[in-house]
């Protein structure tokens, strides 16, 4: 399916270079990180980094993707030194089989699901998950459960209302979170089940209205960053996830649609 929309490259890119460098950069630099971040980072991570570059010196590059994708890619040797999951079991697997430091797990974040509709759509969410039985809602986007922690944590909460069987034939899957969120924005989509940092986003917030599933529907979206073994800048990977536990970071998590960690900070 073709899907275009508001969000445009900027929810769908393979690619993105924080600092607006090119992605050289973190090869010629032997302190440059070259970070994978889930996708439902994309309205945050870019502010984040830019701090951090600021406090470190350092530069990084972020490639986005579904926290399985990258998790693939990983362990097929792709060059990340930094690995941003929405699902904390894909970094411990990581340290598993020798790809991630270990010792290096930091769990960041708790991810959040919202039900997620166009202004002119007619769709009250307010009325939560039940609208969805409504006929009005006839594509429902989510992301894939496969690849996506937070497609699974959708499936999780229509099978904890006991809506799934009921609305599983207007299931339209996007490759990951920002993906759910582009169909559901572009209009290929009636209502998506999506991040609550993209609902929060500029454009998503401008172009639509959203209602939060409540945590208790669905497994907690543990989000947990790791160090490859394969990083040639450790030292520097080490400060970013140092950088993650200051009060400011934390304040932009929390502020951009995150809870609190389920664990201490480290």
């Amino acid at each position: 399916m073709t899907v275009h929309g508001r969000l445009g490259t900027a929810l769908t890119i393979c690619l993105v270079v924080a600092t607006g460098r090119p992605a050289v950069d973190a090869q010629s630099d032997p302190r440059a990180l070259a970070v994978a971040a889930a996708s439902d980072l994309q309205t945050i991570l870019p502010d984040l980094v830019a701090r951090f570059e600021r406090s470190a010196g350092a530069k990084v590059t972020v490639s986005f993707g579904s926290s399985g994708t990258l998790f693939a890619q990983i362990q097929n040797g792709a060059p990340f030194d930094v690995f941003f999951s929405a699902d904390i079991d894909y970094p411990k697997r990581l340290i598993a089989s020798g790809h991630a430091e270990p010792g290096s797990l930091y769990e960041y974040a708790t991810g959040r699901i919202v039900l997620w509709t166009r202004q002119n759509s007619g769709i009250d969410v307010t009325r939560g998950l039940t609208i969805l039985r409504d006929a009005r809602v006839r594509r429902i986007a989510i992301a894939n459960p496969q690849h996506a922690p937070y497609g699974r944590a959708a499936v999780a909460a229509l099978r904890h209302d006991k809506l799934y069987d009921v609305v599983q034939s207007k299931l339209v899957f996007g490759e990951n979170i920002s993906q759910a969120a582009q169909l559901a924005d572009s209009g290929n989509a009636d209502v998506g089940i999506i991040a609550m940092s993209l609902a929060l986003g500029p454009a998503m917030r401008a172009s639509g209205r959203y209602a939060e599933v409540p945590a208790s529907a669905h497994p907690p979206i543990q989000q947990a960053v790791v160090i490859t073994t394969a990083s040639r800048a450790k030292e520097t990977a080490r400060q970013l996830l140092d950088y993650l536990t200051r009060p400011e970071a934390r304040e932009l998590l929390q502020h951009s649609g995150f809870s609190s960690p389920t664990v201490p900070a480290r």
